[in-house]
């Protein structure tokens, strides 16, 4: 089971976090602080794969992380997750960012956040892969794009009964 989805530069500051397990917010900002540190103090030539932050279950727990440009994806899951797996779920998130906001940069996260949670909920939910192929992905989120618009025009038309 996936236990938390976070994501930050790289000097710390969080772009997403998502918790599927309840914590306190302090203790949220405490895993993600010791995430950080133990994600970006590795060489880049390492494995992407380290025994999860005590905050966050231990040894019991994995972090399995990509290192993109300025940003960190870090996954949070626990021992029953396929490392590979998840390493392919990343490319896949980061790839649907890519495709959705061209060329997906750290100001895409900070400007659309809904967006990014959308797209985000529709890979994982309750903490459960639910779709690993992105064009389902994009498919759904475009769906999803069109029903808002539509709704804006509809409360921003001027109503003609007055």
């Amino acid at each position: 089971m996936i236990k938390a989805i976070l994501i930050f530069n790289n000097h710390g500051k969080p772009r997403l976090s998502k918790f599927y397990e309840h914590y306190s917010e302090d203790t949220e900002q405490q895993i993600i602080r010791e995430t950080f540190h133990l994600v970006s103090k590795r060489d880049e030539n390492v494995c992407n794969f380290l025994e999860g932050g005590m905050l966050i279950g231990g040894s019991d727990n994995k972090l399995i992380y990509r290192h993109y440009a300025t940003l960190y994806f870090v996954f949070c899951v626990d021992s029953s997750e396929s490392e590979l797996g998840i390493l392919d779920l990343i490319q896949v998130f980061v790839e649907t960012l890519d495709k959705c906001f061209e060329n997906v940069c750290e100001l895409d996260l900070i400007f659309h956040v809904d967006k990014v949670h959308n797209i985000l909920a529709e890979m994982v939910m309750g903490g459960m892969v639910l779709e690993t192929n992105m064009n389902e992905i994009i498919t759904q989120v475009d769906a999803q794009n069109k029903m808002e618009k539509s709704e804006t025009f509809i409360f921003q038309s001027p109503r003609q009964d007055r």
